[in-house]
Formats: C-alpha cells, sequence, structure tokens
C-alpha cells in the first residue's frame, strides 16, 4: 500500500480503514512476520493518532492498520501534557508524519468523571485530580450553550485537545503554517465503530 504522504491522503487511508472497519471487511495487512522482519531497523508510518487510554478504542483495530502504519499516544481523555506534545512533534520532525488524529469517544469515562467532579463540587484524590483538571475547560466551554449535553462535552474535549497542541507547541504550529502536517479532531462512536471528523488545525480536504 503507496504511503500517505499528505494530511488529505493520510486522512483519506484512515477513514477507508475505519469503513472497512465497520462493514467487517478487515484487510488483516501488515500483520504477519515478514512485516516484523520489514520494520525491525525503522518506521514510516502514514499518520499518528493521538486518543483515549480507553480499551475500547484501539486505534490500529478501528482503522484496520497493521504494524508500522501509525504512532500511537494515549492517555485518559487525552489529556495534554508535556510528554504528549514531546511524542507529537517527534512523530511530526523526526518521522515526516503528515496527519496527527485525535480520537475522543462517546461515553468518555473521564469526561463523565470531570463532569461528575464539577457537578458534586469535589476534588478526585492522586493523579486523577490532573486528567480531571485538563478536561474541565472543555466541560465549562461546552455549557455556555445551556443545552449541552454529555456528548457536547466529548466534542468540546476533542476541540480543546487540537487547539491546545498548536497553542502549547511551537513546532506543531509550525509545521502546520508551512503545510508539512495538520491536525483533525474526531469523535469514535462506540456502537456503531464509525469515527467522525469535527475540528481541524490546518489545511484538510477530505475525501
Amino acid at each position: 500500500m503507496q504511503i500517505a504522504k499528505t494530511p488529505e491522503a493520510a486522512l483519506a487511508r484512515l477513514l477507508r480503514g475505519n469503513a472497512r472497519y465497520v462493514a467487517g471487511e478487515n484487510l488483516n495487512e501488515h500483520k504477519d512476520p515478514s512485516r516484523r522482519t520489514e520494520l525491525a531497523g525503522q518506521q514510516n508510518p502514514f499518520a499518528q493518532v493521538f486518543g483515549c487510554a480507553d480499551s475500547r478504542v484501539p486505534a490500529e483495530v478501528v482503522f484496520d492498520q497493521g504494524l508500522g502504519d501509525l504512532f500511537v499516544i494515549r492517555n485518559a481523555g487525552h489529556i495534554v501534557d508535556s510528554s504528549v506534545l514531546g511524542s507529537i512533534e517527534f512523530g511530526i520532525e523526526a518521522l515526516n508524519i503528515p496527519l496527527t488524529l485525535v480520537l475522543g469517544h462517546t461515553s468518555c469515562g473521564a469526561v463523565g468523571a470531570t463532569i461528575t467532579a464539577i457537578d458534586t463540587h469535589s476534588t478526585p484524590s492522586g493523579y486523577l485530580r490532573d486528567v480531571v483538571e485538563r478536561i474541565s475547560p472543555a466541560v465549562f466551554e461546552a455549557r455556555r450553550d445551556p443545552d449541552a449535553g454529555y456528548d457536547d462535552v466529548v466534542v468540546e474535549n476533542v476541540r480543546h485537545t487540537v487547539t491546545a497542541i498548536r497553542q502549547k507547541s511551537a513546532v506543531v504550529d509550525r509545521a502546520i503554517t508551512e503545510g508539512r502536517t495538520a491536525i483533525v479532531g474526531a469523535i469514535y462512536n462506540l456502537e456503531e465503530g464509525t469515527v467522525t471528523p469535527v475540528h481541524t488545525e490546518g489545511t484538510v480536504t477530505e475525501g
């Protein structure tokens, strides 16, 4: 399969893979011993996915990709910290990856925990507090609309993550400005299996 070298091509390949996954028509490529041997000395992923650590949203499965296809970063609620930014910058600068896809999902537990903490005026213990504090701005932003519900917060959290990556990283911002990469935020529907883009930083023409 030809390597996707532009944001448009990378997004199209991801969405084609997701369509196969939803239809149960997985190609099951790049998963055999020969592929493992081929990649032993180098990697050339066509996209990187920064997603929630939820066990129901494995990027390679959702997008029907195999070994060496995706550079994957995950944590609860896809919150942005220094290690995440460093990983994304590595993907763009060292691996020349043209697309970063931020993948949120319906029924996100980290978002739910944040909503509960805000509504009950409680503070989680341990490092979960950090997760809640980083997601909280998305809750408040979404609730500027009095009719906003759980799903609206999930979408806003994806948007918040996408914009935070660009705002916090001069490396990422420069690469986007130069047209070398783009960031797309998307939502994975746990029941349907579909991935729907909801926000973009940079130039990406779907289809």
